[in-house]
């Protein structure tokens, strides 16, 4: 089964140095995006998520001692 290959070089004759650079340049960022988004799906979790925790502004004006006492 022939596979794909990841990149192309389209133009050019880059030296195998050069392409080396390439090659560890895409790993890199490939590695750190993989490890930022394990990160955020760690950091978005709903148990850990403190905003239910902080109370919402009280109902102030005529008719507010009323709706304090009705669910929202």
């Amino acid at each position: 089964m022939s596979e794909r290959p990841h990149l192309r070089i389209v133009k050019g004759n880059p030296s195998d140095e050069e392409l080396a650079a390439l090659v560890a340049v895409v790993s890199a960022v490939d590695a750190s995006a993989s490890d930022s988004a394990s990160e955020e799906s760690a950091r978005n979790s709903a148990w850990s998520d403190r905003r239910g925790l902080v109370r919402e502004p009280l109902p102030h004006g005529p008719g507010a001692w009323r709706a304090s006492g009705f669910p929202r």
